[in-house]
């Protein structure tokens, strides 16, 4: 059984319908990344998913005992998220909520696995400093690493590189291939078709009729995929 499956999914945003019948499914360890226009309903679809809001039409199941608060979450930064008074381990640590449930303090388990998660993304360094005070590549470190806190299957990642320099966006996605490569499912949502394609194993593109849903070299070679990878380059 596929990880998660959109089953005619249909979205609406501020009363404005802004996908209809989405079908594919995400098997275990695949890299998807989500693409198309704005106002297409990327976002919204990553909503959905998360349970944060009702499909309009169908329905997502999903497989392999996954819950949706236990897919991990990465949302686009706010400048309020940006100023947030903390320091990172506690950043990175709010995200084993999930695994506190009523306990009002994080226990050796909580502690391990925000440590093993800081570890893996070169934070041990700054577990004490203000999350404030990181360069956005650092904070977006931090917020990924409380992503992974929150989940053992699947990461969604919405606009995660929005805001960084090259070098920055090239070693993050370097370090989102390591995850992958670990067993980790991956859904991205990018405006970034280019490095969208060249980053993820399958591809849904939202903004064209019909939808294109398919491996990233599939879509390399698709009237879209080119059409689109022409325009990124221009």
């Amino acid at each position: 059984m596929a990880l998660i499956t959109f089953e005619g999914v249909g979205l609406s945003y501020g009363g404005d319908n802004v996908a209809h019948d989405v079908s594919f499914s995400v098997n275990a360890g695949e890299f998807w990344g989500i693409v198309g226009e704005n106002g297409s309903g990327k976002s919204t679809l990553m909503k959905a998913l998360l349970g944060l809001i009702p499909c309009a039409s169908g329905r997502i199941v999903m497989g392999e005992g996954l819950k949706p608060n236990e897919i991990g979450y990465l949302p686009q930064q706010s400048m309020i998220q940006r100023d947030f008074p903390a320091s990172v381990e506690e950043v990175v640590l709010s995200g084993t909520i999930g695994y506190r449930g009523l306990k009002p303090f994080y226990g050796r388990r909580e502690r391990a696995l925000a440590e093993k998660n800081m570890d893996m993304l070169g934070l041990l360094p700054l577990r004490k400093h203000s999350y404030q005070e990181l360069s956005g590549g650092q904070q977006q470190r931090v917020l990924l690493a409380r992503a992974l806190c929150a989940t053992k299957k699947c990461l969604v990642l919405d606009e995660p590189t929005t805001g960084l320099d090259p070098v920055v966006t090239a070693e993050f996605y370097r370090l989102l291939h390591t995850i992958n490569e670990s067993g980790m499912t991956i859904i991205m949502v990018s405006h970034d078709v280019e490095e969208a394609v060249r980053s993820c194993s399958m591809i849904l593109h939202l903004s064209c009729h019909p939808l294109f849903i398919g491996t990233a070299q599939a879509y390399k070679n698709s009237p879209v995929g080119r059409k689109y990878l022409k325009e990124t380059t221009v």
